[in-house]
């Protein structure tokens, strides 16, 4: 009898070797909701500001997927218990922390569904991936959701230090070439323990720790935030919302039949809940739904549809104004009324073309969920107090930049 090899070895750009350390995590990995992930951009449209920035969700999942078993392995090593059921329900845990995502990732996240976010799509998922496989997800579903007993390992899957933001830092820093972005992450991982059931760093891991706030914050501004991925993302954003607009009214829009679906309704989180259509539709939505239907969309009867497709599939993006304080009224005013008679728009119509909005960067927020350094005799203190370097009036806090999108014929 035929028996697969599940014994695989990826060779990742960022880590070397992959291995994949179960044969349940390979079957998963191998179930259509996952290789979904394949056809998600990690960074959405970055890649109209760093041309290099194609990588995806699901290499980033599999990457994770490489620390998580890095930090077992070192949490064992001193003498913390993880069992191999426990293990594996790591291992699938952050495997599956963003299978929620839908096209484009972050850029479209309550577009397409605008009741759900990504983290409860997710925990949808792996609810239905645990029904399929017979209730061998438990361990991972109770570990995703903080229900589990071992409290430290959800922490390994979702908090301040988790082996999600090591791997998006790295891996979208390599991608992008952004070297700022740069973390010492097989460092920091050395660094873990264990106390009283709370993941901590050792005190020898604290500079580690101040690079990796460090260097989120900066990858925030330098291209999560840049203002040419918000100007990308805004026009991606207002011609879906265009697109919706129309097909709401009934008006013909070429699309992927799960795209269609989901242009013509508006789920909520009961029907997805309620009727496993709607995950199932969901899951058949990647990136290229997208891109193909609003290339065919450039030639639709409806101008502001086919001028938004346009400029988006030409790269021909907003302006972006950002600054610290609050735009003028009076100056904000202007633009909009120049907006809507240089386009020739409805006033309904200028929001497509016209955006005023805040953005916000924040590396570290105590209040959320601490990183604890754990000092020589075993007293703990939060790096924003332990640290020498960072400045604790600064690092906790909110970043606010104000951001105004108009088209560039506007001078």
């Amino acid at each position: 009898m035929y028996t697969t090899n599940k014994q695989k070895i990826i060779n990742d750009p960022v880590y070397g070797f992959i291995t994949i350390p179960d044969a349940l995590i390979f079957d998963i990995i191998e179930h259509p909701y996952f290789q979904r992930l394949r056809r998600i951009k990690q960074l959405g449209l970055t890649h109209y500001t760093y041309p290099s920035a194609q990588h995806t969700r699901f290499q980033h999942a599999l990457g994770a997927m490489h620390l998580m078993g890095l930090a077992v392995g070192v949490l064992r090593s001193k003498n913390i218990e993880i069992t191999h059921e426990e293990a594996v329900g790591l291992n699938l845990a952050i495997l599956l922390h963003d299978i929620g995502h839908g096209p484009f990732s972050h850029t479209l996240e309550l577009s397409i569904v605008r009741d759900l976010s990504h983290e409860e799509l997710s925990k949808l998922f792996m609810a239905e991936l645990n029904r399929q496989f017979d209730g061998r997800l438990d361990m991972a579903y109770a570990i995703f959701n903080d229900t589990y007993s071992k409290k430290f390992l959800h922490q390994l899957v979702s908090s301040q230090l988790d082996m999600d933001r090591l791997d998006y830092l790295a891996r979208d820093s390599f991608f992008t070439g952004v070297a700022e972005g740069v973390i010492s992450y097989d460092r920091i991982i050395k660094m873990l323990t264990v106390h009283n059931d709370e993941l901590v760093v050792e005190d020898k891991g604290i500079y580690s720790i101040e690079k990796f706030l460090i260097s989120r914050r900066l990858m925030y501004w330098q291209v999560y935030l840049h203002k040419t991925v918000i100007a990308a993302d805004q026009l991606l954003v207002n011609l879906l919302r265009r697109a919706k607009h129309i097909g709401e009214q009934g008006d013909v829009l070429f699309a992927t039949p799960p795209f269609e679906l989901f242009l013509r309704n508006n789920p909520t989180r009961d029907n997805f809940r309620t009727d496993r259509k709607w995950l199932d539709q969901f899951a058949l939505l990647d990136d290229f739904d997208v891109f193909t239907s609003l290339k065919v969309w450039t030639s639709h009867h409806d101008k502001v549809l086919s001028d938004l497709c346009t400029k988006l599939v030409n790269r021909n993006l907003f302006r972006v104004e950002m600054q610290t304080s609050p735009f003028d009224q009076e100056y904000v005013n202007s633009i909009r009324q120049k907006t809507i008679e240089a386009c020739h728009l409805a006033p309904e119509d200028v929001s497509y073309y016209f955006t005023c909005d805040k953005v916000e960067n924040k590396a570290y927020d105590p209040r959320h969920e601490r990183i604890m350094i754990k000092g020589k005799s075993n007293e703990l203190m939060d790096i924003s107090k332990a640290s020498e370097q960072l400045n604790n009036a600064v690092m906790p806090t909110t970043v606010s930049k104000y951001v105004l999108c108009y088209p560039k014929e506007i001078r």
